[in-house]
């Protein structure tokens, strides 16, 4: 494990100040805080892709806000470092763990399409459009979700106003941030198609050119947008000016008129705007070795697919397993959960998703008994039927398992009263739909490609086409663990669908295969998802273990690199583990307000 590092951040210090007082910055660009993967000691913790954002949330802590106002500001600063991964044109989900009443609550901020959606949104002459033409367009633009979660979870829970958890993120995107080799290399994956929309190769391509990792990169225009909300509240994204961009951007792409881009507008209205809102619900619980697992509930499938394969698992005792049968186990539960999830899963409001009965070990049991010790199950596998559940058996048509866009990204929250915050929040593809908004410095989501462009297969019901004001199904799995009503750890992951796989074995790692939790965020990752071969990541793929469980008939493609994962645990002694990523997108960073200690 590796030493928290403790010394006195500049940013940390100027955002503490911002927090507490509101006063001016100074003009400089404070150097960036250094990358730790885990931190411990007390006082409470935040782990995040982003060592600015990371050190914005422990600011608020420090200055005595909690879990949910360092939350909202460290999502606020990732989407000024991370704005191909989030920002305030997505949408998430936020899970939250109140210390006094011992309960978890979520807020499902996810976006949703306009209210003239129909199940042939991204169909044309009959068929599907390739998906790249509809990543890249007003037509996979959905209702922004993330402003909204940001202030009803303030109204809930916190305890700061939004316009002071939104100054340090200001100042950053005015003042700027240094490049890195991961900010740079996703801008160079999405040049070709930033290139063709003016206001975005202005502000991520300037002079043409890719961003130069050591050099400082600055959205003004972010900064303004932020100030206007922390002026007006979230309603100036949904009504007024800044909604007005929002619109026109999608109905009209701000195309450079030599691109040969074929950009589809979209019907986004200035009433699917206004009428945005959150939902507040239940969260999904399963009970795993004796411990309360909660997550998101649908529209997302994290926490029922997730709870699903813990629950096939349950009847295993996965520490006594070797390794190549604990993987072979872990790949073979993740199969049969995104067959269930194929099928079931959508958006309750206008789909009937079967969710207490997807979470129910019964049905787990009639589905474990699939697994066979010595052989590899094929995909896509059928489905099974919750609600008429047969023993050992598939109901219905197998169906493949759509694609959706790998980038996202994750912060875990805990502070010293023992709240926690799991929250993932996205703009879906690595660049969104690469339209930014003109004068507003941000991406606009592309989150509509996560609806399902056709159905996976002829004949099989499919619960994730579009549909009006609909939100698409989501893989994003916020977790939080509690024993006997009091935290345990917190996880989540971006990464797509790899999501739930990503978060799905993180735990077992930590909670079956005895990993310390960073540790269980550094291994080496699988990934099944009822597809005809499993992706592995390189340590996993030049493993010996590879041959073995190829020799039980799984089949492997390789993935260099599968989520980036953040998690926070409470240690036995009220210290409280922070834990990023060492590597995985440039290595994330975990905090702690006063480090303390090895552990």
């Amino acid at each position: 494990m590796h030493r928290p590092a403790a010394r006195t951040l500049p940013l940390l210090a100027l955002a503490a100040a911002l927090v507490a007082t509101g006063a001016a910055a100074p003009p400089q660009a404070a150097p960036a805080p250094a990358k730790v993967p885990v931190a411990v000691g007390h006082g409470g913790a935040v782990a995040s892709v982003d060592a600015d954002a990371s050190a914005a949330g422990i600011a608020v802590l420090r200055s005595g806000g909690n879990a949910v106002d360092a939350a909202v500001a460290t999502a606020a600063a990732l989407g000024v470092t991370e704005p191909y991964s989030a920002g305030i044109g997505g949408g998430g989900y936020f899970v939250y763990y109140d210390a006094k009443s011992r309960r978890v609550q979520t807020i499902d901020g996810r976006e949703t399409a306009p209210a003239t959606a129909t199940a042939t949104l991204f169909q044309e002459n009959g068929g599907p459009i390739p998906f790249a033409e509809g990543q890249t367009s007003g037509r996979a633009v959905g209702v922004p979700g993330t402003p909204a979660t940001w202030q009803s979870a303030l109204d809930s829970w916190g305890t700061r106003p939004l316009r002071t958890l939104l100054k340090p993120a200001e100042k950053l995107a005015r003042d700027g941030f240094t490049v890195d080799s991961t900010f740079r290399a996703q801008t160079e994956l999405n040049q070709d198609r930033f290139k063709d929309f003016p206001a975005t190769a202005q502000l991520f391509l300037p002079g043409g050119a890719l961003p130069v990792v050591g050099s400082t990169f600055k959205n003004p225009d972010l900064a303004a947008t932020y100030a206007e909300i922390g002026r007006k509240g979230p309603a100036a994204i949904y009504r007024g000016p800044i909604a007005e961009d929002i619109v026109g951007a999608v109905r009209k792409p701000p195309v450079n008129p030599a691109a040969t881009r074929n950009v589809r507008p979209g019907d986004l209205t200035a009433e699917d705007l206004r009428t945005y809102g959150t939902k507040r619900q239940a969260p999904t619980r399963v009970s795993y070795r004796g411990l309360d697992v909660y997550s998101m509930a649908p529209s997302s499938s994290g926490g029922t697919t997730v709870g699903e394969a813990l629950n096939i698992l349950e009847r295993t005792d996965v520490s006594k397993l070797s390794e190549t049968q604990y993987l072979h186990r872990f790949i073979e539960a993740s199969r049969i959960s995104f067959a269930d999830r194929g099928r079931w899963v959508g958006d309750p409001a206008a789909e009937s998703v079967p969710t207490r009965e997807l979470l129910s070990q019964r049905y787990a049991d009639t589905r474990g008994c699939l697994i066979d010790p010595a052989r590899a199950l094929t995909s896509p596998l059928a489905p099974g039927n919750p609600r008429e559940p047969v023993p050992c058996g598939n109901t219905g048509q197998a169906a493949p398992t759509t694609y959706e866009g790998e980038n996202t990204t994750h912060l875990t929250v805990a502070d010293r009263w023992g709240n926690v915050v799991s929250y993932t929040l996205t703009i879906e593809s690595t660049g969104g739909s690469a339209i930014t908004v003109p004068g507003r410095g941000f991406l606009l989501n592309n989150e509509l490609t996560d609806f399902s462009f056709a159905p996976a297969a002829p004949g099989v019901p499919d619960p994730n086409l579009p549909g009006p004001g609909k939100r698409p199904r989501s893989s994003m799995s916020p977790t939080i663990v509690l024993e006997d009503g009091r935290p345990v750890l917190a996880v989540g992951s971006p990464g797509g669908a790899t999501i739930i796989t990503t978060v799905l074995q993180t735990l077992l790692g930590h909670l079956d295969r005895g990993l310390p939790l960073g540790d269980a965020i550094a291994a080496p990752r699988a990934s099944q998802r009822n597809q005809t071969t499993t992706e592995l990541e390189p340590g996993l793929w030049n493993s010996p273990l590879r041959a073995e469980l190829e020799a039980l008939g799984q089949g492997f493609r390789q993935n260099p690199e599968i989520g980036a994962a953040t998690g926070v645990q409470r240690l036995p002694d009220g210290r409280w583990l922070a834990a990023a990523e060492p590597t995985r997108r440039g290595g994330g960073s975990a905090m702690v307000v006063h480090p303390h200690g090895r552990y």
